[in-house]
């Protein structure tokens, strides 16, 4: 067998062809196994591994912890299995359970993280930058998150006020402000971004 078939045979094949596989343990998934919490990392930066806040790659000896919006996503898109303690399988319905309690509005906050994970974003949680979502071009640890995300409907209505002062602390840590409008009628999201300049 030629040697690159011999490593995919070896290391690899699993991955491509079997979902990751999750334990659901409160308000996170937690993936134990550490070949797969290395390659889920490395296929786009999900998750965190465990005890290691900035992680540089993906060569870390560490179970991977996903948040439930991510597991969800992962979960939809037959990427990743998720078991309770017990081994019981818990299905896209039992996440989305467990995300509307997590998260207010989830099902609008999850057409935003879909469509800018669908268009190769890393999206993460925004909240110590009081917004719903840190934008990453690249990646944590590999660049800065050049976009702080706060997500709307189209019926929601936002003053001057909050729009300032979001976009003061963005500009404070160097990130473009940008709203995610999701619209309700048709589940289209629009997003529009805020720059800030000395006058």
């Amino acid at each position: 067998m030629p040697a690159g078939l011999q490593f995919l045979h070896d290391f690899g094949i699993k991955y491509l062809m079997m979902p990751f596989t999750g334990q659901l343990i409160e308000n996170r998934i937690l993936i134990h196994d550490l070949d797969q919490s290395r390659s889920l990392f490395a296929d786009g930066y999900y998750g965190k591994p465990l005890g290691i806040s900035k992680p540089k790659n993906s060569e870390f000896d560490s179970p991977l912890v996903l948040d439930l919006i991510e597991g969800y996503y992962l979960n939809l898109n037959k990427k990743l299995d998720v078991f309770k303690h017990n081994g019981i399988a818990v299905e896209s319905d039992g996440i989305l359970k467990e995300c509307k309690k997590q998260y207010v509005n989830f099902e609008v906050k999850f057409k935003v993280f879909k469509s800018l994970r669908d268009k190769g974003y890393v999206v993460t949680p925004g909240i110590k930058f009081g917004c719903d979502f840190a934008v990453y071009i690249h990646g944590p640890g590999i660049d800065h998150a050049p976009f702080l995300v706060k997500v709307l409907t189209n019926s929601e209505k936002i003053t001057s006020m909050d729009i300032v002062l979001a976009g003061r602390l963005a500009t404070t840590v160097k990130k473009q402000f940008i709203l995610a409008i999701v619209n309700q009628g048709n589940d289209s999201v629009k997003f529009v971004g805020f720059d800030w300049w000395r006058a």
